[in-house]
C-alpha cells in the first residue's frame, strides 16, 4: 500500500526540510477561503480527476490535507488507484493543524 498517515507535527517539520513535496488540500472553495496553510494547493476532492495531468510524477511525495481526515484518505486511495506511490493523508486535517498551534492563512 502506497498511502501513509503522517501527523500534523511531522509535516511541518518535513515541509521546512523539503521543498519538494507537494502539498494539496483537498476541501472545498469556501473552506479554504476561511483558513488554508502557506505551501498547499487547492485541489477540492469534487475536481480530483481532472486535477490528475497537474500532478505528474508520480512517485514524488503527496502529502494531501482535508478538515480532518477523511477526504483526503478518499483522495490518497484515488490517487493509488491511478498508479501515484508516495501517498501521505495528513493524519486530522487542518482541525489537527489548528489544534497544534501551527500557522494558518
Amino acid at each position: 500500500m502506497a498511502i501513509k498517515n503522517i501527523s500534523v507535527n511531522d509535516l511541518d517539520n518535513k515541509r521546512k526540510d523539503d521543498q519538494t513535496i507537494i502539498l494539496i488540500d483537498c476541501r472545498e472553495q469556501a473552506e479554504w477561503d476561511d483558513a488554508h496553510i502557506e505551501g498547499f494547493t487547492l485541489i477540492p476532492l469534487s475536481c480530483f480527476e481532472q486535477s490528475l495531468e497537474v500532478l505528474k510524477d508520480k512517485a514524488q511525495d503527496i502529502h494531501i490535507m482535508c478538515r480532518s481526515g477523511k477526504r483526503s484518505m478518499n483522495a490518497c486511495m484515488f490517487l493509488e488507484e491511478n498508479g501515484y506511490e508516495n501517498l501521505y493523508n495528513v493524519e486530522g486535517g487542518i482541525l489537527a493543524w489548528k489544534d497544534a498551534g501551527l500557522e494558518t492563512k
